[in-house]
C-alpha cells in the first residue's frame, strides 16, 4: 500500500516534468514550411541567440500572425538591434516576439505612427495598455521583412517567459524538420594547471579528430597528467537548410559517469554576455573559431547542469580513462566522441608561454592606470581571471592589451584634452582601432571640460581622432523641382565616413516628417501615405549631424497633387 501510494504521489511529478511547456498553445508565426537559418541559443557574437530565425524564402513582406490570443504589450523600432520588433503578451503569462519586421498589421501601424508623429521620433518604444491592441490567434500583426541588425530577410521569433526569459520555442510543439546529426570539427585538450600537460605540453593541444562511418568520432590516444579540461567546436543542420546552426546539449562522461552538461533550453539576457568565457575566446579572435568549453571557468551561466569537479579530469600517473562527449541536437539526433586517455607523468614538459609585465591584473580588485594624458580605470569584477596586461601609451594612442580576454564590465577610459585648441577640442573623440590599418571607429564618447571619457567592454587598441568633416545628404530618386504626384516614397542617401551618424531631422514646410533610416543602405525614407504632406509646393529640408557635432542641411523642393 505505501508503494502504491507513493507511485501516486510521484506520477504528477513526473507528468508536470514532461509537461513543463504548454505543446499547443502557440502556432507558427508564418504560413510557409519552418525552415531555420539559426536555431535558439546558437553561439553568436557576445550573445547566445535568444529565438530562432526563420527563413522567408530570400523575401520581405510575408504574413506574421499572432502565435496565439494576447495583447500588444511592447513595440519597439530602432535602427540597430531587432529593428521593428512586437511583443505579444498571452493569458499563459508568456510573451512572443516577433522582429526584425518590415511593417505592422494596419491598425498596430496607425497606432506606431501616430505616437511617432507625436514625439517626431523614427525610434519609439511603446508599452501600450492591454486593452489596446488585442489580438487573436493566427491573425495577421505584421509582415516579415530585414530591418535593424539583421542579415538577410528573415522572421526572429521568440517566446519568453514572464521573467523575460527566452526559452526554445521547439519546447512549445513548434516543429522543425531535423535528421541530421550534429557534426564536429575540432577538438582540443586544455592542461589546467602548471603540473598538468597534455602529449608532453602545457599549452592547450589540438587533437586529431578521427570520423566514424557511423556518424560518431574516435580521437588519437593522448597522454596527460593533472588537471585537463576539452573543447570542441560543433554545429548541426536542419532539413531543407544548409546553415550551420547550434546544438542544443553537450554532455560528457569520464569512465561512464556523467561529469558536465551544457544544457541550451532557457537562458537570461542578464547573463548572456558570459558567452565568451564559455568559448574560447582567443582562440575565437584568433581564428574565427568558436571552440565551447566544456568545464567551468569562472562562469556563472545557469546552462551548466549535473557538473562534477567544474567538468575538470584528474589524471594520474599510470592510469587509463575513457572521456566521453555526447552532442544532440533538439530532435535528439546524437554524436559520440571518444578519447583514450593514457596517465602518464613525463619528465620532459613544453612549458607554458606566459609574458610578464609591469601590469598585474587582479580579477577581483580595482586598478588605476595614468599615463600622460590618458586614464585607465578598470573596476573589481571586471575579469573572470588574473593576468599580465600588455599596457602602454604612445602619444595619444593607448595600448591595452589585444582583445584575447574577455570582459564582464566596462572599462573606462579618459582623455585629457587640455593642449588643444577650443576649435579642435569639439571635434575630437576617443576610436578603437581596428584591423591591420589601424582604421579607427568611434567610441561613444562623452566630453565634461577638458575631459574626453568611454567606456569599452574590449580590450584593444585606443586613440583621439577628430572629424572635422560633415555628412554628406543626396536625393536618390528626385530631383529639385520635380513633380512627385506618383510616388509612393521620398528617399535620400546619407553618410558620414569618420564618427558616424548622430540625428537627423526632416521637414517639408516646416513641419516634421517621419524618415525611415536604414544605415545598412545609408538611406532616409519617407511614405508619402502617411498623408501629412497634402500641399501642392513643398520646401523639403533635412538636417543630419555626425557625433561630434558637425552638421549639414539639404534643401529642396518638389511639388504634389
Amino acid at each position: 500500500m505505501r508503494l502504491i501510494l507513493a507511485l501516486l504521489v510521484l506520477i504528477p511529478l513526473f507528468t508536470n516534468a514532461q509537461t513543463q511547456y504548454p505543446q499547443d498553445y502557440f502556432s507558427s508565426p508564418l504560413e510557409i514550411p519552418l525552415v531555420l537559418s539559426g536555431t535558439f541559443a546558437e553561439l553568436r557574437t557576445n550573445h547566445f541567440h535568444s529565438g530562432m530565425d526563420i527563413k522567408t524564402q530570400q523575401r520581405t513582406g510575408l504574413k506574421v500572425n499572432a502565435s496565439a490570443d494576447g495583447y500588444v504589450s511592447r513595440i519597439k523600432i530602432a535602427h540597430y538591434g531587432y529593428g521593428k520588433a512586437l511583443y505579444i503578451t498571452h493569458p499563459n503569462g508568456y510573451t512572443t516576439v516577433y522582429a526584425h519586421l518590415k511593417k505592422f498589421a494596419p491598425d498596430i501601424e496607425n497606432y506606431i505612427k501616430k505616437k511617432q508623429y507625436e514625439k517626431e521620433s523614427y525610434e519609439i518604444e511603446l508599452f501600450p495598455k492591454p486593452d489596446e491592441l488585442l489580438v487573436k490567434k493566427d491573425n495577421l500583426v505584421a509582415y516579415s521583412g530585414n530591418s535593424g541588425g539583421s542579415g538577410g530577410p528573415h522572421l526572429h521569433f521568440e517566446i519568453r517567459d514572464n521573467a523575460e526569459r527566452p526559452i526554445n520555442p521547439m519546447l512549445f510543439g513548434i516543429d522543425i524538420k531535423d535528421s541530421s546529426l550534429p557534426t564536429v570539427t575540432s577538438i582540443y585538450a586544455y592542461p589546467i594547471n602548471e603540473s598538468s600537460h597534455v602529449n608532453n605540453s602545457s599549452e592547450k593541444q589540438k587533437l586529431r579528430l578521427i570520423p566514424l562511418k557511423n556518424g560518431d568520432y574516435t580521437v588519437e590516444n593522448i597522454k596527460a597528467f593533472g588537471k585537463i579540461g576539452f573543447g570542441i567546436s560543433t554545429w548541426d543542420r536542419q532539413d531543407m537548410a544548409t546553415n550551420k546552426n547550434g546544438v542544443s546539449n553537450i554532455q560528457t562522461f569520464v569512465n561512464g559517469s556523467k561529469n558536465f552538461e551544457l544544457d541550451f533550453k532557457r537562458f537570461s539576457f542578464d547573463e548572456t554576455k558570459h558567452i565568451n568565457q564559455l568559448i574560447d575566446y582567443k582562440h575565437f579572435k584568433t581564428n574565427r573559431q568558436r571552440v565551447q568549453k566544456l568545464f567551468r571557468d569562472n562562469n556563472p551561466l545557469s546552462i551548466y547542469k549535473d557538473i562534477q569537479n567544474e567538468g575538470i579530469l584528474s589524471v594520474e600517473d599510470s592510469t587509463y580513462s575513457v572521456y566521453k562527449i555526447k552532442v544532440s541536437d533538439f530532435k535528439n539526433n546524437t554524436s559520440w566522441i571518444t578519447v583514450s586517455i593514457k596517465g602518464t607523468r613525463s619528465k620532459s614538459i613544453k612549458p607554458k608561454k606566459t609574458i610578464k609585465t609591469p601590469y598585474y591584473i587582479y580579477a577581483d580588485k580595482s586598478t588605476e592606470l595614468k599615463e600622460k594624458d590618458i586614464h585607465v580605470s578598470i573596476f573589481p569584477d571586471t575579469f573572470y581571471n588574473d593576468f599580465y596586461l600588455d599596457y602602454n601609451v604612445n602619444s595619444d594612442t593607448l595600448k591595452l592589451h589585444k582583445d584575447i580576454i574577455p570582459l564582464k564590465k566596462n572599462i573606462k577610459i579618459s582623455y585629457n584634452i587640455a593642449k588643444y585648441a577650443d576649435a579642435e577640442k569639439r571635434k575630437l573623440y576617443i576610436a578603437k582601432l581596428s584591423g591591420y590599418k589601424k582604421t579607427p571607429y568611434y567610441s561613444f564618447t562623452k566630453r565634461s571640460g577638458d575631459t574626453l571619457t568611454t567606456y569599452t567592454k574590449y580590450l584593444g587598441e585606443f586613440a583621439l581622432a577628430m572629424d572635422d568633416t560633415k555628412p554628406t545628404i543626396k536625393p536618390i530618386n528626385f530631383k529639385d523641382g520635380q513633380w512627385l504626384s506618383k510616388f509612393r516614397f521620398l528617399k535620400i542617401r546619407i553618410d558620414d565616413d569618420a564618427s558616424g551618424i548622430s540625428n537627423y531631422r526632416a521637414t517639408v514646410n516646416g513641419k516634421w516628417i517621419l524618415m525611415e533610416h536604414d544605415y545598412k543602405l545609408n538611406t532616409l525614407t519617407h511614405d508619402f501615405n502617411d498623408g501629412i504632406i497634402t500641399e501642392t509646393k513643398n520646401n523639403l529640408k533635412v538636417i543630419v549631424t555626425d557625433n561630434v557635432g558637425n552638421s549639414s542641411t539639404f534643401e529642396t523642393l518638389f511639388y504634389r497633387k
